[in-house]
């Protein structure tokens, strides 16, 4: 190497080192300069993969070596690379075959090197990397003045390195946030930005727009339905009917009438022919959730609403044909039900083209207080009351609770405090989570635990069976349905 100013030459190398932002260019320029000044004929640079783990290095850039030698030279206990790397000082050897360094080293014999350099990239008291460079085939050797030199890039290279990498997990997160923004504008009537819910948010702008069958799975009060609105609202479908149906509850016959429409006299009680909620949705969308609670032969006349887009009404045998897109919900395992012949496979796989998997709140820690503070402002709102916010220890309360009720039990829970809270803010003790509460009926039938759900939830409303439908996340008409079953009359 001939000098003429290595201050020149290292602002010369830098000017060009950090004309780039981008890792990769920056690796292979740092490399090609180095190559270029030491006139080295090989050589690596290796970089610490994992800052936490001393032994975890990767080669980023490499020059005229297979991975196979880049192995030998590296790996071997006696090698050049190790040595720099556990005493973190340079290392020049001028005739590489007679150093006593290396004695026993099979990459120095094997590679026929010449000579070698290598120097550590440190940063203040952290090694980040090492870069090596060696020569086979010329007859010069590297000297003190390469040594010198080599020190210098490295703590120019190491340094450029750093900033480029913190810059670049800048941008990154930046980027991100920018696409947490843009999904949230996106979906304003879904409250969340923990990344399990941005996850769903790109699912649902993914597929919206298409006319495929969704089917959304997670635990009861996870916000299914809100998803199915939102794959609605994006889609060319907007502008037309967005029907929910709750299949929960409702009896078998009840709820082929209810899809599928009924003909004057098809069964006691039917005084008029009736369209079903295929029909009125037609060229829309029809959202039924709890889908695996339907019965096999409902299962069927709905593959075929599926596959053909025809259907016949209870009681008549005329076909009758609709343009609907079929989303579904549900909080059982599907394929346990295939696999115990409770649900039609081919119907299974009809409903589940796309696959939305709902997170529980338990997951999404970061969504825990932004939606708390939604309903709080709602219910104040709605009570005509105002708080200056959450207590310390209520934020702490809602960040460890489970919620096993997920985000419909949160509201819950803050419909609940806003209304028993007579402070400027809200404490603990008015959430009232697992205490004072009714005590759910064991060893009931079905019927019994449903019909004392529904009563409860009445009740804890103040009789106001529209927000009781809301809460039990089923439809005011199913609502009067069960009570209608019970003799009981609508006072709203």
């Amino acid at each position: 190497m001939n000098l003429k100013n290595p201050f020149e030459t290292l602002l010369e190398i830098s000017e060009k080192i950090n004309s780039t932002h981008e890792i990769p260019v920056l690796l292979d320029r740092i490399m090609d300069s180095a190559m270029q000044v030491m006139d080295a004929e090989r050589g690596f640079i290796l970089l610490k993969k994992n800052v936490n783990d001393a032994s975890d290095y990767e080669v980023v850039t490499a020059r005229n070596l297979s991975n196979e030698t880049i192995t030998q030279i590296r790996e071997h206990s006696s090698s050049v690379v190790r040595k720099v790397l556990e005493s973190r000082e340079s290392l020049i050897s001028i005739n590489a075959q007679e150093d006593d360094r290396f004695a026993g080293s099979e990459s120095i014999v094997i590679q026929q090197i010449h000579s070698v350099i290598c120097t550590p990239l440190v940063l203040t008291d952290q090694l980040l990397g090492a870069i090596y460079m060696d020569r086979r085939i010329s007859k010069e050797k590297f000297n003190e003045e390469n040594l010198q030199f080599i020190k210098a890039f490295s703590r120019l290279a190491v340094h450029t390195i750093h900033n480029t990498q913190i810059l670049t997990s800048l941008q990154n997160e930046n980027k991100k946030l920018k696409q947490q923004i843009a999904l949230q504008d996106l979906f304003p009537e879904i409250i969340g930005k923990s990344d399990p819910m941005m996850q769903v948010f790109e699912v649902v702008k993914s597929v919206a727009a298409s006319t495929a069958s969704v089917l959304i799975e997670g635990e009861s009060g996870t916000g299914k339905e809100l998803i199915a609105q939102s794959l609605h609202n994006h889609s060319d479908r907007k502008d037309n009917a967005f029907i929910p149906i709750f299949c929960g509850s409702l009896s078998e016959n009840l709820l082929e009438s209810e899809l599928f429409g009924h003909k004057k006299g098809a069964f006691t009680g039917a005084a008029e022919d009736k369209p079903g909620l295929f029909e009125e949705a037609d060229n829309g969308t029809v959202f039924l959730d709890e889908i695996g609670e339907i019965g096999i032969n409902l299962q069927t006349k709905l593959l075929r609403v599926i596959q053909e887009g025809e259907l016949k009404r209870v009681g008549e045998n005329k076909m009758r044909n609709v343009n609907v897109r079929i989303i579904s919900a549900t909080n059982k395992d599907l394929k346990k039900e295939v696999s115990e012949g409770r649900f039609r496979e081919d119907l299974f796989y009809r409903l589940n083209v796309i696959n939305i998997k709902m997170p529980p709140l338990r997951i999404r820690q970061g969504d825990i207080i932004l939606l708390a503070e939604h309903f709080l402002k709602y219910f104040s709102a709605r009570n005509k009351k105002q708080f200056k916010g959450f207590s310390k220890e209520a934020i702490k309360y809602l960040q460890e609770y489970d919620w096993p009720g997920n985000v419909r039990e949160l509201e819950n829970t803050i419909e609940r405090a806003v209304i028993l809270s007579n402070e400027n803010e809200i404490i603990p003790e008015t959430f009232q989570l697992n205490l004072h509460e009714p005590k759910m009926p064991v060893g009931k039938t079905l019927k019994e635990i449903n019909k004392f759900a529904i009563m409860q939830t009445i009740e804890m409303t103040g009789g106001n069976r529209t927000r009781a439908a809301q809460i039990l996340d089923v439809s005011r008409r199913w609502l009067q349905y069960q009570l209608k079953e019970w003799g009981m009359v609508d006072e709203n």
